[in-house]
């Protein structure tokens, strides 16, 4: 669903919205209001709309400046029913603008809300009208610049993110802007320069360019056509995890806490809140590379608690951060290259009951046709089981393909020609398959229950336990798999790699489990209670 428009129009002298405007729950509306502001800087004017709803509860939604003398009320809401609004400023041509807006069911199955914290469970997400939220993440820093130079469509952003969200990824962690990496860059990637996204001139948040920078005012045809993403994404219901600033990626930003700072900062807080498919990450590594320290980061948390009426989540891109100040963060951002990945998953599970964790690195980026910035694992085989191992331990997780996650995009993999490694896709959709069946946050990591795998459990007694493809069988000792007097057990095996999955077959006691894909690849056992006798 695209986007609403809607326009004030003018009636003897006062500012109005004739008719009552009509949306669905959860999707956005932009209202847009004609202002001319002389000798001010249009982007740092102060302005808001008050919503009421009939019900007596209240939003706050800031107005942005969109150029042309065009003001925007961008507004969303999961409450069904009748909304009045009214502007103020200390802006004359600000003030006193009102409207009505009618809330309606939402007939998308698909749309279910923001991403939020699980209301009865805080160490997982859920979607706001409650459904279940398992978070499979994609890094796509650069999708930003994807489709910028066409003025009409998003044709590869909508290309790649198709494949991407029929792999069963829904998160995507992308900056606002970045320019340009700092490593050598393969030399293959010269003889295809329509997947290198990075070093363009033209794109620029502020006005002028990156090597030429104007702060004094911003850029709106870069976040007009920013908009065209974060709407295409949440009509795919997928999340974006926007990262404000990014430190390592050659950008010349403003100084710390200067006016112009500031400005792009607010601008984006006011400009994407309402969509609820945004996430807010204050900064890729955010106390990595001697810019940014501890004060700067709470001041800019502080800043945007400020302006986050919609109150998306808020997270870090820096563990250290996150341990040490969770309090100001709604769900810990972890990232961890180590081979002890699933130790280390729980133990910072541990440490954070009250909160989800995010294993936004695990290290795990997979090859592509160039080595773009290879980690520590670039097997296909051995990045998704680094997914796997987080989740298991109770943890999201993210996957990185090379020729996706950063300045190069190849948008059509599957449409190059046959010397291109292609990504695997395809090892993801096991994820979705299994957690479309069971409901992810029903179920903790069970370490003392793992023998040779590794042990998720619900409150029903159902086992998920993954076991690794070198794994020659589950033993007896797994007595918990086991049928008891008074009930029976069945199991399936899920291939990891294909999806296949096994009939369900009745538990004998004693019996051995052994994987069908031993050796080919790594599987889930699942074991389901099936009959209780009263």
């Amino acid at each position: 669903m695209k986007k609403l428009w809607l326009a004030i129009s003018l009636f003897c002298g006062m500012q109005y919205l004739a008719t009552a405007a009509e949306i669905e729950q959860w999707e956005v509306l932009d209202i847009a209001i004609a202002a001319k502001v002389d000798e001010v800087n249009p982007f740092v004017v102060s302005a808001i709309a008050q919503f009421s709803h009939s019900s007596g509860q209240k939003q706050t939604v800031p107005l942005f400046y969109n150029g042309n003398n065009q003001w925007i009320i961008r507004f969303s809401s999961g409450l069904k029913g009748n909304w009045s609004y009214q502007t103020s400023s200390a802006v004359a041509g600000l003030s006193n603008h009102k409207g009505k807006i009618r809330v309606l069911d939402n007939s998308d199955p698909a749309n279910h809300g923001a991403m939020v914290i699980k209301a009865d469970n805080s160490q997982f997400f859920s979607y706001e009208d409650g459904s279940p939220y398992f978070l499979l993440g994609y890094e796509l820093d650069w999708l930003f610049a994807l489709d910028y130079h066409n003025d009409k469509s998003l044709p590869k952003t909508e290309h790649l993110l198709s494949l991407i969200k029929t792999a069963g990824f829904n998160h995507i962690v992308m900056n606002v802007f970045a320019y340009d990496v700092s490593w050598q860059k393969d030399p293959l990637l010269a003889q295809h320069p329509e997947h290198e996204f990075g070093g363009q001139q033209d794109i620029y948040p502020f006005l002028g360019s990156n090597d030429k920078p104007d702060f004094s005012q911003l850029n709106i045809e870069f976040f007009q056509k920013l908009d065209r993403t974060i709407q295409l994404m949440h009509d795919k219901r997928m999340v974006s995890h926007l990262m404000i600033y990014v430190w390592n990626k050659l950008v010349n930003w403003p100084d710390m806490n200067s006016a112009a700072d500031n400005m792009y900062f607010d601008y984006v807080i006011k400009r994407y809140s309402a969509y609820p498919n945004i996430v807010w990450d204050i900064s890729k590594e955010a106390l990595y590379y001697g810019r940014a320290d501890e004060a700067y980061i709470k001041g800019r948390i502080e800043r945007l608690r400020a302006l986050n009426h919609f109150k998306r989540l808020v997270t870090v891109h820096d563990f250290g951060y996150c341990a040490k100040y969770p309090e100001q963060v709604d769900f810990i951002s972890t990232q961890d290259w180590g081979s002890d990945l699933y130790s280390k998953m729980l133990n910072v599970r541990k440490r954070f009951p009250d909160k989800p964790i995010y294993n936004i690195e695990h290290g795990g980026y997979e090859q592509s046709p160039y080595e773009v910035f290879p980690g520590d694992y670039t097997d296909p085989e051995v990045s998704v089981r680094r997914n796997w191992m987080s989740v298991f331990a109770g943890v999201y997780s993210t996957y990185y393909w090379q020729a996706n996650a950063w300045n190069v995009i190849i948008y059509n993999p599957f449409e190059q020609t046959d010397d291109f490694i292609q990504p695997r896709f395809d090892y993801f959709k096991s994820f979705k398959r299994l957690f479309s069946r069971y409901d992810y946050a029903q179920f903790r990591p069970e370490p003392n229950k793992n023998g040779s795998g590794y042990n998720l459990t619900n409150e029903a007694g159902t086992h998920l336990i993954y076991v690794p493809k070198d794994n020659f069988q589950m033993s007896r000792g797994n007595y918990y798999l086991y049928p008891k007097e008074d009930l029976q057990r069945n199991f399936a095996w899920l291939n990891t790699l294909t999806g296949e999955m096994s009939e369900f077959k009745i538990i004998e006691k004693g019996q051995l489990f052994i994987s069908p894909w031993r050796g080919q690849a790594d599987a889930i056992l699942i074991s389901e209670i099936i009959s209780q006798e009263e």
